[in-house]
């Protein structure tokens, strides 16, 4: 057998080990995930009341230490929510309220995602108050100087509130006096998508000077449930002085705290599809970090900025900002030109093959404003990355028709060499020089489409834009697996079968139409090599049956339209069938 002929066994198994990665290492099923949550939420309300958490966060002092007290039993979310009174949050897009005790932001619910498929599902919960299952929460303030008494707000401070409640209509202001010499005011702000801006203020009434630090935080209390796959980072992120930093939640409980100092930039703590973030006044200089506490398991992004000095009779004021919401590539976009936030598009984990993963996108999203359907916008990408890749295509299969009317005198000189493989390959070498084909060649139209399928998969996996997108019949979410199976006859069979046996009817689609494929290229001389070919189709669909429904609908239509081209191909060169 030739060195070439190995080399495309080697990229043959080297895709399927790639692939087979998902299938060693399962994700949890998006149903199961789904489920898991929807039970979280409705055990929110049913666990035992406890007393009201101490809840301090871990303060963005200048020396603070990563400390935090530990936290009382989780009460029931109707509970957390009355620990404190609030001013209703009201926007076509999120729904909450505010604590006036702590000015926190921390009850939002996303108006426009649900935790299933199903409308009648709950909203997602993005932030919760201390005291439910899940505390997360923001918070901003002001922190004095070391070694200094000055009496500032804290998590126990019960704000006064003007207005309310908050919409993108009407701002709403809080107040705080410290009866000694210094009122804090606060302006909140929200936008019509997921943009609050706080504006804090402190007006010095008294005989001296003070020196504070302007802070933010985002605290999340527990070790989150994350989906666990190595394509996609879950935890802290920010870009830094343009650079994008990411930690995951276990190196930050193990190493404790990562400081970095930046001019611009933005911090927080990343979901799948939700963000949290800080952004600061971009050109002003703070100091962010991500920490861990033990006590409580507590997880915070935070930043400190530099001092500011409020004299006697004046006052001073701080501008922040908080993102919390969907990460929604239009939305994030529209922030950084706007607000000019940099790289905020990179809170979508966009992946190595970034240059190719965001072209996509685009043309997914284009596709789609015009059609009004992402499994017919995947269709028609496939149909253009073909016409794109046509001459290249085009070459390599009238060489693999070459190499298929040649399958009569390699199957003579095997018979003729095959116990010398030196002077066999030598004579395969020659035919194949005489005829001008290259045995390679077929290998580069599947070597070029490698990164469009893999970036393909992370558009799918990351986007929220295809979350719950449904397909024609009974794909009623491009981004998870296809739901049916075939082993329990489509439902029919009451058994609950392991996930290994989940084989739906697209990627039973997609290796059908590989294995007909497969028939078109010329057979392996080799008996062991042509063994290998034949398991690959049923080991693929196996493992893409894991896979996003959209990727085994690409898979399955570019099989086609490949096996189509080729038969033209085979078709005009007069190919004999074997």
């Amino acid at each position: 057998m030739s060195d070439q002929k190995n080399l495309i066994v080697a990229i043959a198994l080297s895709v399927a080990i790639l692939l087979g990665f998902q299938f060693f290492y399962e994700v949890p099923r998006t149903e199961q995930q789904q489920a898991e949550q929807a039970r979280q939420l409705a055990a929110s309300g049913t666990q035992t009341p406890g007393p009201e958490a101490t809840s301090d966060p871990l303060k963005p002092g200048p020396d603070a230490p990563a400390s935090g007290s530990a936290e009382a039993p989780a009460a029931t979310a109707e509970s957390a929510m009355a620990a404190s009174p609030r001013v209703a949050i009201n926007s076509p897009r999120l729904h909450g309220s505010i604590a006036l005790r702590g000015a926190r932001i921390d009850d939002l619910t996303l108006a426009d995602y649900h935790v299933t498929v199903e409308k009648q599902s709950p909203e997602i919960t993005l932030l919760s108050p201390v005291g439910s299952a899940n505390p997360y929460y923001a918070e901003f303030g002001w922190t004095p100087e070391p070694g200094s008494d000055v009496k500032v707000p804290t998590s126990r401070t019960l704000w006064q509130a003007e207005g309310g409640p908050l919409t993108p209509a009407s701002p709403l202001k809080l107040t705080w006096d410290n009866g000694e010499g210094l009122r804090f005011e606060r302006v909140v702000a929200l936008d019509r998508q997921y943009m609050f801006t706080v504006k804090d203020s402190v007006v010095n009434y008294g005989e001296e000077p003070v020196t504070l630090y302007p802070y933010g935080l985002v605290s999340r209390h527990g070790m989150p449930k994350t989906v666990g796959f190595y394509i996609l980072h879950e935890g802290f992120l920010g870009v830094f002085n343009e650079k994008l930093l990411e930690e995951k939640y276990d190196d930050i409980a193990e190493d404790g705290r990562v400081r970095e100092s930046s001019n611009d930039g933005w911090l927080g703590i990343t979901d799948k599809y939700w963000l949290t973030a800080l952004v600061p006044s971009q050109g002003e200089h703070f100091e962010g970090s991500f920490r861990h506490s033990p006590a409580g398991e507590k997880f915070q992004a935070d930043y400190l900025k530099d001092a500011v000095t409020v004299p006697a009779g004046a006052s001073a004021e701080t501008t922040n900002r908080l993102f919390a919401g969907a990460k929604e590539v239009g939305v994030l976009e529209g922030y950084e030109d706007s607000l000019g936030i940099q790289r905020f598009d990179l809170a979508i984990d966009w992946g190595w093959f970034y240059f190719l993963t965001k072209p996509i996108f685009y043309a997914l999203d284009y596709i789609y404003g015009v059609v009004g359907n992402f499994g017919l916008a995947i269709i028609i990408l496939v149909i253009a990355i073909k016409i794109v890749f046509l001459p290249l295509a085009h070459k390599s299969y009238v060489s693999m028709s070459k190499m298929k009317n040649l399958q009569p005198e390699m199957m003579k000189l095997r018979e003729r060499y095959g116990e010398d493989r030196a002077k066999l390959n030598q004579e395969m070498m020659g035919l194949y020089k005489k005829e001008k084909v290259n045995p390679a060649s077929g290998c580069l139209p599947i070597l070029l489409q490698i990164p469009v399928f893999f970036a393909l998969y992370k558009v799918l996996f990351v986007s929220i834009e295809m979350r719950h997108q449904p397909f024609y019949g009974w794909i009623s979410d491009l981004s998870a697996p296809d739901p049916t199976n075939i082993f329990t006859a489509f439902g029919m069979i009451p058994w609950d079968a392991p996930s290994f046996l989940h084989l739906g009817i697209w990627p039973l689609l997609m290796g059908v139409s590989m294995f007909l494929q497969q028939k078109l290229n010329p057979q392996p001389v080799d008996p062991m090599q042509a063994r290998i070919f034949l398991i690959m189709p049923i080991m693929f669909t196996f493992l893409l049956a894991s896979f996003p429904a959209g990727l085994v609908i690409y898979w399955t239509c570019n099989n086609l339209l490949s096996m189509g081209q080729q038969w033209l191909i085979m078709h005009r060169m007069k190919v004999k069938k074997t």
